[in-house]
């Protein structure tokens, strides 16, 4: 005869009733049954330890692993933010520095009688036989060519080309450049003659032995294309023993130039009376005034 049937139908019914029971007695609210209850739990549950082990494992990897998302996507959405602030920080240096251009602009002592225009640098000509910048005002601005440009510090070129809404600004280190100046404190005249190098030499000094490294040149206003006193730079000293320019302007960061309105020297109409000698009888009056 096959047993197989009855058994598993017997074993079941077995568990079924075992498993009813258990319930039973944990939901009975019993003084005497709870301590049974204690003393069952006290008696199997640390013999149990090693059944439960993989089950607390198992719940420890889940846990690790949610843990582990967490960290993950916590690091993704720092990752972003850093990216975000590395942007915030460029465009505050950028502000940073046109805040410091602007503000050397602003703090360079020029002569009362001379008005200016600010511009901003457009674009570089990248050539090596050329040194300009183009700005982006122009005729449209009032721009004359000829006017002296300057930086926050010192003399950057003259204007040589006016379009309706742009002008192109010729260096003082360009080949074609030549700026009259004084050295001070000596006095000395000379040329300042570009030559597409970053300090450009100096040209006619009638006395070098007068100038020393460290002196001080600005634009002495002959020939009337840049107003006097404009500071160029400082004299320095090649290699060679050639006397050269290290310019005052900073040519690498050039973001903001101001464009001089100068429109020359008034010209001296009265030159007779002042050459003349003046009548004694006019002395005469004006003393006993």
């Amino acid at each position: 005869m096959d047993y197989g049937g009855p058994l598993r139908r017997l074993i079941f019914a077995v568990l079924v009733l075992s498993l009813f029971g258990f319930f039973l007695l944990w939901r009975i609210d019993n003084p005497r049954v709870e301590r049974f209850r204690a003393q069952v739990t006290n008696k199997v549950v640390p013999n149990m330890e090693w059944a439960m082990a993989p089950v607390t494992g198992f719940i420890n990897v889940v846990r690790d692993f949610q843990s582990y998302q967490r960290i993950a996507d916590q690091n993704t959405e720092l990752r972003r933010e850093l990216r975000q602030m590395q942007v915030w920080k460029e465009a505050a240096l950028q502000l940073e520095q046109e805040n410091a251009r602007l503000l050397d602009l602003n703090n360079v002592q020029l002569d009362s009688r001379l008005t200016y225009i600010t511009g901003v640098v457009l674009a570089d000509s990248g050539s090596p036989f050329r040194q300009s910048v183009l700005l982006n005002i122009g005729a449209h601005d009032g721009i004359v060519e000829g006017w002296a440009t300057m930086d926050g510090i010192g003399l950057v070129g003259r204007i040589s080309g006016v379009a309706k809404n742009t002008a192109r600004v010729i260096l003082a280190t360009d080949a074609s450049s030549r700026i009259p100046a004084i050295i001070q404190p000596s006095g000395q005249t000379a040329i300042v003659a570009g030559d597409n190098s970053a300090a450009p030499p100096i040209d006619f000094l009638e006395n070098p032995d007068l100038v020393r490294p460290g002196d001080r040149v600005v634009s002495s206003g002959d020939g009337g294309v840049f107003p006097a006193g404009l500071l160029i730079g400082q004299i320095t000293a090649d290699p060679g023993g050639r006397l050269r320019v290290r310019l005052s302007a900073d040519y690498e960061r050039l973001k903001f130039l101001r464009v001089l309105r100068h429109y020359g020297a008034e010209p001296v109409s009265d030159t007779a009376n002042i050459l003349s000698p003046v009548p004694s009888a006019i002395l005469h009056n004006e003393a006993i005034k």
